[in-house]
């Protein structure tokens, strides 16, 4: 049996080329990916940045640490504290101390991100200066990098400013560099500072100081901006990377198995003489297993060498995408080949297993068959199996939505979930296609000319080559459905519940993390025509079960103004309730009861005892908290929440609120403006990685559609030559071929739709119960190019095959001899 496996490979190559292309690509890209997640876990210890040269470095307080049963429980704080005066003082005794400050800088023709800092600190990274000299007037800076030289003249959120030096970048920010006292003008907070003293005399002048530290050697890291962001970034690319190869792995195998059990049902007759021939059911079987185990080892061995040239164009991709840290590299390991190789044998073996079942069961009858009608598309184990998945769908979304509808909302169950629908009515395909084969070919069947009704009648006679077209293109659209549709639906969730919550006829917010001044506020206010609420960004921390400590958002507001200026959905209590002994909560609370106190931490780790004054539904998770800004310590005042007065016109208290914030480079936007705003499009991580799973699954569905279309067309010729005998011209037969392959994408378009449907009534339904009213987000423009795509792929390839075939004379192939 393996010579004659050989020998079918040889002469079957292309009947074959379908699942080899797939496996070697999947194991490419399962290789790639284990060669990621694996540099990412090794990846070196990330040292100091700003602080590199530094002798030490006292932080004050910027972690909440609460002890538990099991162990203690630690967050970072929405407003750290900035070192004791008492501590600062003893410092000074000890050597130089230099304090640090760190501020957002918005120049014209300058390049995002710009980060204002005292000239004192540059030293320290260390920056030296390339041209120029030092700052010594307030309106003087030195910049880093090249974008303007010194003499330049640059308009920036906090006034015109003159460059009179610069120094050369070093990769990890754009600074702007003040004098130090204007830098202590426009961020009079400083949360670190550096000492030039012995690590052990700063340690012990800073003993009893509670959540102070002393940073030395790689720990100043901790000191710069975002510390933990290259570690969250491959976080989120092993995510994103992970669920392209779960993809991977769910597609190749639905498609080489897809492939192999056509391949089957192309060759029964060749297995039928086989068995006539003397060869028994488990030689049958035997031979199957060899071909693609065969096929298997070859793809797999070019599925290796292919990943190992693809994983370092990938990493240089992620970071250029700003996916991946700037030093993020592939290093040398053997396991993800392994990995990679053994998964391709594997998904090989899996997809034969099923049409080597069926292949030993083809009788020496079949040799003699000659009607090209299925009679049997679906084996009773294939239906068993897909009405199991199929039920377990159903019955998961049910029960989540039971027992937990937020759950739904979570991306890591919608991106999962849609799975099993999919792949039930991937696997139960057979017995699904015919209606709507009947229903998109109704209307041509009944058009004048025999053309439509050869087509509806061939796609629906052929049930498992339609089958094998259509599940492909089903899987795609199901799956770009249901993922960019999630996203679309819960973002759209998201705005409807702000803009329903939101009474602000304007919204302005302030232009970095320093917040709004008190002059500019008070010049909000002053605006003729306009009630003014202005609120600040924090969080409120709560031990959960004893053992969890959450942080729950918080936005810090004067009852009084609030309640005028916002429409908040509570299920219980009353917005005036609230008051600097209170806090309004949401139901995801343990305690969630108007009167009950709750013990909590303020965002500055402070410690304090309130009573609920109101509740609120959960809502999409973003229902945070609201307490006073007496409860939210040093918290800047960052967005200010405006309503018209009765009578005020739009247009003139727009233009004061414009003029007043216009010194400290604030926005003036109307509630919708800042609706969509501050709910964008999807993050671009997510819509990345999202756009690369459909990426992969487009892919492989373009290798099905083409090896399933070739070899289809190519078992036809002979129904194609009778056509011809009967007086079809060539282009009439390679219009019905062209037309027959756009209705059978058409098929598994449709039904690709309505799976994404149910799955994104699921997660309405979940929306519905968390109290929140929207639409299900369609992404029809990603459906139709999806669909559109597979249609050219699909005519393209029956019709190239079958133009092929007609070039010879209709007696030939019809098997006609003088």
């Amino acid at each position: 049996m393996l010579s004659i496996a050989l020998c079918t490979l040889r002469l079957r190559r292309a009947a074959f080329a379908g699942s080899f292309v797939a496996l070697c690509l999947g194991v490419a890209l399962i290789a790639v990916m284990g060669l990621a997640l694996a540099s990412s876990r090794d990846a070196p210890e990330r040292g100091p940045e700003r602080f590199a040269a530094a002798p030490v470095v006292v932080k004050g307080q910027d972690t909440l640490e609460v002890s538990t049963s099991i162990g203690d429980r630690v967050q970072k704080l929405a407003q750290p504290r900035a070192v004791p005066g008492a501590v600062v003082a003893r410092l000074r005794d000890l050597g130089t101390v230099v304090e640090d400050r760190s501020f957002p800088v918005r120049a014209e023709g300058g390049p995002a991100g710009l980060v204002g800092h005292p000239w004192s600190t540059a030293a320290f990274a260390p920056y030296e200066l390339a041209a120029g000299r030092a700052p010594e007037a307030a309106d003087e800076v030195v910049v880093s990098g090249d974008w303007a030289r010194p003499g330049t003249r640059v308009r920036t959120d906090g006034g015109m400013l003159r460059v009179v030096g610069t120094v050369a970048g070093l990769g990890f920010e754009d600074a702007v560099f003040y004098t130090d006292a204007r830098a202590a003008g426009l961020s009079p907070r400083s949360l670190q500072l550096v000492v030039d003293a012995d690590a052990a005399a700063v340690r012990e002048a800073v003993r009893g100081s509670a959540g102070v530290r002393v940073l030395t050697g790689d720990a100043r890291r901790y000191a710069d901006a975002d510390p933990d962001r290259g570690s969250e970034a491959l976080t989120a690319m092993n995510a994103m990377f992970g669920t392209a190869d779960g993809v991977t792995g769910f597609v190749s195998v639905f498609v080489v198995a897809s492939t192999f059990a056509f391949t089957v049902a192309q060759r029964r007759r060749e297995f039928g003489l086989l068995r006539t021939a003397g060869a028994t059911p488990g030689q049958i079987r035997r031979m199957v297993v060899c071909e693609a185990l065969v096929v298997g080892v070859l793809a797999s061995a070019a599925g290796c060498v292919l990943g190992s040239h693809g994983a370092p164009v990938l990493a240089r991709w992620a970071v250029d995408e700003g996916l991946a840290p700037r030093w993020f590299v592939i290093g040398d390991y053997i396991w993800p080949y392994h990995l990679a190789f053994w998964t391709g044998l594997f998904v090989a073996l899996c997809g034969v297993l099923a049409a080597s079942w069926r292949a030993g069961r083809t009788g020496p009858a079949e040799a003699l068959r000659e009607a090209s009608a299925d009679t049997r598309a679906l084996t009773p184990g294939r239906l068993l199996f897909g009405a199991v998945l199929l039920l377990a769908a159903v019955m998961t979304l049910v029960l989540a939505l039971v027992a937990n509808p937020l759950d739904l909302l979570h991306r890591k169950n919608y991106v999962s979930r849609p799975m099993l629908l999919i792949s039930a009515v991937a696997l139960l395909t057979p017995v699904l296609v015919r209606p709507p084969v009947r229903l998109i070919a109704w209307l041509p069947a009944r058009l004048p000319g025999a053309g439509g009704m050869l087509v509806r009648e061939n796609a629906a006679a052929g049930v498992r080559r339609t089958a094998a077209v259509a599940a492909p293109v089903l899987v795609t659209v199901a799956l770009a459905g249901s993922l960019l549709g999630a996203t679309a639906t819960l973002g759209g969730a998201e705005a409807t519940e702000v803009r329903a919550r939101t009474a602000a006829d304007f919204v302005v917010t302030a232009a970095g993390d320093a917040g709004f001044d008190t002059a500019t506020l008070k010049r909000l206010r002053a605006v003729s025509g306009a009630e003014v609420s202005a609120s600040a960004s924090s969080a409120v921390y709560v031990l959960e079960d004893g053992v969890a400590l959450v942080r729950s958002d918080a936005r810090a507001a004067e009852p009084g103004p609030l309640a005028a200026t916002a429409r908040l959905p509570l299920a219980a209590g009353k917005v005036s309730d609230l008051d600097d002994d209170s806090v309004i909560v949401n139901e995801e609370w343990e305690k969630h009861t108007v009167g009950e106190r709750v013990d909590v931490w303020l965002g500055d780790g402070t410690r304090k005892s309130l009573k609920i004054a109101a509740v609120m539904p959960i809502g999409t998770g973003d229902n945070g908290v609201y307490v006073t800004p007496r409860n939210a310590p040093a918290a800047p005042v960052d967005r200010v929440d405006v309503r018209l007065t009765d009578g005020a016109d739009a247009a003139t208290v727009a233009a004061g609120l414009r003029r007043a914030v216009g010194v400290s480079g604030g926005e003036v936007l109307t509630r919708d403006a800042w609706v969509r705003a501050a709910y964008p499009e999807t993050g671009r991580t997510t819509r990345t990685g999202f756009f690369l799973v459909l990426g992969i699954a487009l892919l492989y569905t373009g290798i099905s559609l083409v090896n399933t279309m070739v070899m289809a067309t190519s078992g036809r010729v002979r129904e194609l030559a009778v056509l011809r005998l009967v007086g079809a011209t060539r282009w009439q037969v390679l219009r019905l071929v062209g037309a027959e392959a756009l209705v059978v994408v058409m098929v598994g378009g449709l039904l690709g739709t309505l799976v994404a449907g149910f799955n994104l009534l699921g997660m309405w339904g979940a929306l519905g119960l968390l109290s929140v009213r929207t639409s299900v987000e369609m992404p029809w423009a990603a459906l139709a190019a999806a669909l559109g795509a597979c249609a050219v792929l699909a005519v393209v390839s029956a019709v190239a095959p079958a133009a092929l075939s007609l070039r010879r004379g209709a007696v030939e192939p019809a098997g006609i001899r003088e």
